[in-house]
């Protein structure tokens, strides 16, 4: 690729900082999204990068995040969709909101982002989308049938546009983590995280590192013949 400019979305903790960090270490301009004020620079000790203020659900904002990047000529050919919640509740007890604002930060603002972006990959015969999934979208999870129905979902969407744009030279693919040490999952106790160990055949949880490595890879031209897979990170957790 001769530009390299990545998009990732939900970058100020967690996988996403983590693979924003891997991206620029690897020459890449980097720009990156979340919802609220985030000092972007000084968090990657760089300016080979750039903030935007922004919730994906909105499209009137998506838009215009649209109208900055073509004005600065910073239209990416990476694609990351990260951003995602959670809003964990048994199915009984679950809000109608729950369930909204869940598939609509995890799986709609998929649609939002790679819809805008989509077009100049198409224009330009070249491309890679990446969705960062979760295993609970592959084997469910009690408590998450919002959050396991989002990232199910982003698996279909993932296959299907995989095979609408191959011809393109754009790939679409899905990394889809397992138990990961970050700030979702710093709370558990020591009993939860016990039960959660011995699920795993690795016997521990994985790190950031491990998904932006994969990312990276996804990326990069040794990966030109992969696309419409979902491939899980997760220490043996699911094997299909």
């Amino acid at each position: 690729m001769d530009k390299k400019i990545v998009f990732i979305t939900g970058v100020s903790r967690g996988i996403g900082l983590e693979i924003a960090k891997s991206f620029l270490n690897d020459g890449y301009f980097v720009i990156g999204t979340s919802r609220s004020n985030f000092n972007f620079n000084e968090a990657l000790g760089s300016e080979q990068c750039l903030h935007i203020p922004l919730d994906v659900t909105d499209r009137v904002q998506v838009n215009s995040c649209l109208e900055q990047l073509k004005t600065q000529e910073r239209i990416p050919n990476v694609l990351i969709n990260n951003a995602g919640i959670t809003k964990d509740q048994l199915f009984l007890r679950m809000k109608d909101e729950d369930w909204d604002d869940v598939i609509n930060s995890n799986l709609t603002s998929v649609f939002n982002i790679t819809k805008l972006f989509i077009k100049f990959m198409v224009k330009d015969r070249s491309g890679k989308i990446i969705n960062i999934s979760s295993v609970a979208g592959l084997m469910g999870n009690p408590g998450q049938v919002n959050y396991s129905a989002s990232k199910a979902g982003l698996g279909g969407f993932t296959r299907s546009l995989a095979k609408e744009v191959a011809a393109r030279n754009i790939t679409v693919n899905c990394i889809a983590p397992g138990f990961i040490e970050t700030d979702m999952t710093n709370h558990f106790k020591s009993d939860e995280l016990e039960n959660i160990l011995k699920q795993i055949p690795a016997n521990k949880m994985g790190n950031p590192q491990d998904i932006a490595d994969l990312a990276l890879f996804l990326a990069s031209s040794n990966a030109d013949y992969i696309t419409g897979q979902t491939i899980s990170v997760d220490g043996g957790l699911y094997m299909n």
